[in-house]
């Protein structure tokens, strides 16, 4: 075959051709996410049980949803966090498991619980991780925060057109209420009771159906309407009324506002009190492809927005993606330009270039097949074409510096090609074997570190067996006939320089050193044990740290309170007020070293009410998150401002 083709141009060069082209058709149509999809294999259970303690919600929600659920068939394990007034329950299902019935099986199990607390709202059983994060929109502007949700609401519904987006949730809120407050003295003037204009709110705002009107044509619906849904309408509302057509209404003795249950569920952007909607994808979904209708959508929207009203993305999780292909790129391109120059030094122009073109005919033949293995663009993937970068070169540049040598000892260009390909091709085959086994078995390493990490030797060996089609089949063409140019014309005066000194230093200093190395043979082999030792040392003395999954720095850093139960929202306030001007003066540090001197730390969140470290709510603790300008632009490390930041 490998004649055949040598001898067939037309053949090698459609095969490239098909190669590249369908590689280019593919590279539209490459899902791009953060991770490889991680099968999901838990459950988790959330039940609000307001007002209680971690202690009450342990032994009426957790115990209860434990002893409903242990007989599920396929549960491996269950957890179950109590806090105050929530608690959750994460069930984990054993491998070979289907969730689809796992999961209905936990409803069934969940519903079946008619104990609960009155004051339980009801369960929600979810699969976890059917979505990613991708980006936050921060709305500012309003300083009614009831203006604020109402203008939110709008957006999310706009944006849910204009987008593909999974999921939108506005957060900074706690639920919406209209509270009636009564001075003491007003009750006892009128000799009224809270339970009494409790009644008569629920009396006087009444929605209800009055049944159906049949027609010839059509039906109509009767309903009664007289719901008071604010402030005006609840003012209006009668409590009290005298023989006489004296009437008290409510306004006139209570104060009514329109505003939310909880003061700590809020969230402050850059200073101001801020709309936060959370976007997610689905897994089937491309991340960059998600954020970039987000940014066209918040662009346009901000043109279109009131006066005072701001639109900014946060939160870009997205950003790391990004990051890492531009990084892909611009290593394969300069390795491209590094291998051409390399080669050039030492061939012609063409035959630097045929043996160049492996590395975009490996990588495009490679992008069309990992998608038909369910393979996407991610961050472990990415680090496989990394990888492959290294190695599928090495191939193409053993078979042509093979063929060169035939060619130099009298070959024709078509037999040098063919035996110079015969030969080296047991020691390519052996060196693809070796790969396979050192990258192969990692593809089946089970749980989910293993559907993390299967990724990358598909990738690699993928992208290596294209590469060693590309070498035998089309190389050894493309070398033959660029063969038979050479010795046409005459060196240049560089390259006559160049193999000059290239000759003297091989023959005079590392010839020399490699004659020594030969002739004091073992101490050349107790170098390198020596070496061997120094390496197997370093790591098992601890001078070397291993670590399974290195942190990636991101352009987002957090800090969070946890102050104790019972602090006051003043008093956690004040903190964060240390944290938000510590945060401040971090950046104004490390302004004079970023390009332009921009501002390392471009906007920063706080959100009061949560700490997922804790599994806490309340007015006692909060979180502070800064958006870090990108990887790609920032002169500084996030460890090295993690700690200027703390200290």
């Amino acid at each position: 075959m490998i004649s055949w083709f040598t001898h067939h141009p037309t053949a090698a060069n459609l095969m490239m051709a098909a190669i590249l082209l369908l590689g280019l058709v593919a590279l539209p149509g490459l899902q791009r996410e953060t991770f490889p999809e991680i099968k999901s294999d838990k459950v988790q259970v959330q039940v609000v049980y307001k007002g209680a303690t971690p202690a009450d919600v342990e032994d009426a929600i957790c115990r209860r949803l434990e002893d409903a659920t242990e007989s599920v068939v396929g549960l491996d394990e269950i957890r179950c966090e109590s806090s105050e007034g929530f608690g959750s329950a994460t069930l984990e299902m054993a491998e070979g498991t289907e969730m689809a019935r796992f999961l209905d099986d936990i409803k069934s199990s969940v519903d079946a619980i008619s104990d609960f607390p009155d004051d339980t709202e009801l369960p929600i059983v979810e699969e976890l991780g059917r979505t990613d994060a991708v980006v936050s929109i921060a709305i500012t502007g309003p300083s009614d925060p009831v203006a604020l949700k109402s203008y939110a609401e709008a957006v999310k519904e706009r944006l849910k057109r204009a987008s593909d987006v999974a999921e939108i949730n506005i957060n900074g809120f706690s639920d919406h209420q209209l509270r009636v407050e009564i001075p003491i003295q007003h009750l006892r003037q009128y000799g009224l009771s809270v339970a009494d204009i409790a009644n008569s709110v629920q009396q006087q705002s009444v929605s209800a159906p009055l049944g159906q009107l049949q027609g010839d044509e059509e039906d109509v619906l009767l309903r009664f309407n007289d719901q008071r849904k604010s402030v005006a309408e609840l003012q209006e509302l009668i409590v009290i009324s005298g023989e006489t057509g004296a009437s008290i209404k409510l306004g006139e003795i209570a104060t009514i506002t329109d505003r939310f249950e909880l003061d700590e569920s809020k969230i402050i952007f850059d200073g101001k009190r801020a709309a936060v909607l959370d976007v997610t994808k689905t897994r089937s979904q491309d991340v960059l492809a998600v954020y970039d209708q987000v940014a066209a959508f918040v662009e346009v929207e901000q043109k279109s927005a009131p006066k005072g009203i701001s639109l900014v993305l946060t939160q870009d999780r997205s950003s790391n993606v990004r990051d890492r292909l531009n990084m892909l790129l611009n290593n394969g391109l300069m390795g491209l330009v590094l291998v051409f120059l390399v080669l050039w030094l030492f061939f012609s122009l063409r035959y630097s270039f045929w043996v160049t073109m492996g590395l975009p005919v490996s990588f495009l033949g490679g992008l069309f097949i990992l998608p038909m293995m369910g393979v996407t663009i991610n961050m472990i993937s990415m680090v496989g074409l990394l990888i492959g970068i290294g190695l599928l070169m090495d191939d193409a540049i053993v078979i042509a510096e093979n063929i060169a040598a035939r060619l130099s000892r009298g070959d024709k260009p078509m037999e040098a090609a063919i035996t110079g390909v015969k030969q080296v091709l047991p020691g390519i085959a052996s060196s693809f074997a070796t790969t396979v086994m050192v990258f192969g078995s990692l593809a089946f390493i089970t749980g989910e570190i293993g559907q993390i990490l299967r990724v990358m030797p598909i990738v690699l060996l993928v992208i290596l067996t294209v590469s060693l089609i590309e070498a035998f089949l089309i190389l050894p063409s493309h070398l033959g006939h660029s063969l038979a140019h050479i010795g046409k014309r005459e060196d240049s005066a560089f390259r006559q320089t160049f193999e000059k000194g290239f000759d003297t230093f091989r023959d005079k200093y590392f010839g020399a050193v490699l004659d020594f190395s030969v002739e004091y043979r073992y101490l050349t082999v107790g170098i390198i044990i020596m070496l061997m030792l120094l390496a197997i040392a370093m790591p098992v003395g601890g001078k070397l740290k291993f670590v399974g999954f290195p942190s990636i720095e991101g352009d987002i850093v957090e800090a969070r309170v946890l102050l104790p139960q019972g602090t006051p929202l003043e008093y956690t306030e004040k903190i964060v007020k240390q944290l938000t001007d510590a945060l401040q003066e971090t950046s104004l540090h490390y302004t004079p070293l970023q390009p332009d001197e921009q501002d390392l730390v471009t906007h920063y969140t706080v959100i009061y009410g949560q700490n997922p470290d804790a599994n806490e709510t309340g007015p006692h603790v909060a979180r502070v998150i800064a958006d870090i300008l990108s990887g790609e632009v920032r002169n500084a490390h996030l460890e090295e401002f993690r700690q200027v930041w703390r200290d």
